[in-house]
């Protein structure tokens, strides 16, 4: 195939794009869950025939940059045009059990030339408590349940049996069984679209533009990273726990530049633990990934000739490279935002002007669910402060990007009330650039329930840079007494639960430092 002039690749990028987007727009308002429909915590993208993928929809990094495995895992199972395949498990393509991803054969012609990917948060798979994301699981079965690369769907028809095991699982079948066929009806669009974009272009210019889109972004990369100075920074930051201790767990990094390449290397990281911390490797990949962005330049696609340049080494059986069967969900969600700030922090060395101070680091996962109903929410806090301007508040910071529950929302759907909900006004950190502003949240159950945190950042604020200081570290509340970061609890009718979220670092010193 030939290469693609300029303005043809230009106009081919944006509509390949384009149809990530679109999966994306039609998954959000096909779901039933406020999960999905509110708070959009899920991820699109398109994938070509090799597994590599081609556009991706600017939606949750921590689902992004750890598809690529779950395509792969689906490769190996003789897809067909017409099928549907789920996947979760997190030890053969998944990130932690809500996530489900699908992924679709995208054929043409009869040939499958590409696939399509959903990747949506579940509110609720199963497992020993509702909302299926407890701070006290020791082993992955205790989480929900594994779903390893089946079909759902075998030429166009839903496997029935397939379909009813999973739902027979869950506490919420109606809403699953809702986002299972959004995902689906998201998929299917995909197939349309490129389809329709090969009648237009024709298949041989098209099929051209998914090698061309990749090879342009690794080129642009390359160039990003040749422009760093060559050498070697490490560095070192901890969780907070893992749930059955309190006691800090290492994270260590060590970053070489090379020419137009990078190694990130984790050696010296904790041991995996006990508790839920635990990242497989396609999560440690995803935070690797999205460190790496932050220095690129924003006109640079997000696809497999990004990542090209990047190489990752994560000794089996740490932290950041855990092994069947240990327990996994909050390592999706909070050792990922840790490994991300720990790969900035050697990243700063090399581009200072280019890496934020410390945003909150923390997703403060917050579960609360009994028989029927389950509700799950990230909830924003401040972002650091840079060299630009300060850190925006109350905003998803890091691996997250979704956005709140409305309160409106909230009430209609789950026998709860918000109490309160604002900002923490002054809870950035000092500097010549103000961290952004964590948030107070705090809902009254009327019911029973059972409550889940999964937090950090309660203990060791968000640093600063360049002379900036810390953010205000987040608070976990029941009733006005103070909660562990991970931590699960059973609820009484008329408890209040308040979650503090924590501020940004600022940036460089501030006028007052500098005159003292």
């Amino acid at each position: 195939m030939s290469r693609l002039d300029p303005v043809t690749l230009s106009v081919l990028a944006s509509a390949l794009a384009g149809v990530a987007e679109e999966m994306g727009a039609v998954l959000i308002r096909g779901s039933y869950s406020s999960n999905i429909k509110e708070r959009r915590d899920c991820s699109t993208a398109l994938f070509d025939a090799k597994g590599r993928m081609v556009a991706q929809a600017e939606h949750i990094p921590v689902h992004l940059g750890a598809m690529p495995e779950a395509v792969a895992a689906i490769m190996d199972r003789d897809a067909a045009p017409g099928d549907v395949f789920a996947i979760n498990d997190p030890y053969s393509g998944g990130t932690h059990l809500p996530d489900i991803t699908l992924v679709s054969p995208v054929a043409y012609g009869g040939e499958v030339i590409g696939y399509a990917v959903t990747r949506a948060h579940h509110s609720d798979v199963g497992g020993m408590r509702p909302g299926s994301m407890p701070s006290d699981s020791r082993e992955i079965y205790q989480e929900g349940i594994i779903i390893p690369p089946v079909r759902l769907v075998r030429d166009g028809e839903y496997v029935a049996d397939v379909m009813d095991l999973l739902l027979a699982n869950v506490r919420t079948p109606d809403l699953r069984r809702g986002d299972l066929r959004a995902q689906i009806a998201a998929n299917n669009i995909a197939e349309e679209r490129v389809g329709e974009l090969i009648e237009r272009r024709g298949r041989e210019t098209v099929l051209a533009a998914f090698d061309e889109v990749i090879s342009y972004a690794e080129k642009r990369t390359r160039e990003a990273i040749r422009d760093l100075p060559d050498g070697e920074h490490s560095a070192e930051d901890c969780m907070e726990g893992d749930g059955t201790t309190d006691e800090d767990i290492p994270i260590k990094v060590t970053v070489t530049v090379d020419g137009d390449s990078m190694r990130i290397d984790f050696t010296g990281t904790a041991e995996q633990v006990r508790g839920n911390i635990n990242c497989p490797l396609p999560v440690t990949r995803s935070a690797s990934y999205f460190a790496l962005r932050v220095l690129l330049p924003k006109d640079i696609l997000a696809n497999a000739g990004t990542y090209a340049p990047l190489t990752i080494e994560a000794p089996a059986g740490t932290l950041v490279n855990a092994t069947y069967p240990s327990a996994v969900v909050a390592g999706n969600v909070e050792t990922s935002n840790r490994i991300a700030d720990t790969v900035l922090a050697a990243l700063a060395s090399f581009a200072p002007e280019s890496v934020p101070a410390q945003g909150q680091g923390t997703m403060n996962n917050t579960v609360i669910g009994s028989r029927g109903w389950t509700y799950y929410e990230t909830i924003g806090g401040g972002q650091g402060a840079s060299y630009s301007g300060p850190g925006p508040s109350g905003v998803h910071v890091g691996m997250s990007n979704t956005l709140n529950t409305p309160t409106e929302a909230f009430e209609m759907e789950y026998p709860m009330r918000v109490e309160r909900y604002e900002l923490i006004y002054g809870s950035g950190g000092e500097g010549a650039q103000r961290g952004g502003d964590g948030i107070v949240r705090s809902v009254k159950v009327l019911e029973g329930a059972s409550l889940s945190l999964l937090t950090d950042r309660r203990r060791h604020g968000p640093r600063g840079a360049e002379g900036g200081e810390p953010g205000r570290v987040g608070r976990n509340l029941l009733n006005g007494e103070e909660l562990p970061p991970k931590v699960s609890r059973d609820l009484d009718e008329g408890d209040v639960v308040t979650v503090e979220t924590p501020g940004g670092g600022g940036y460089g010193e501030s006028a007052h430092d500098q005159s003292s």
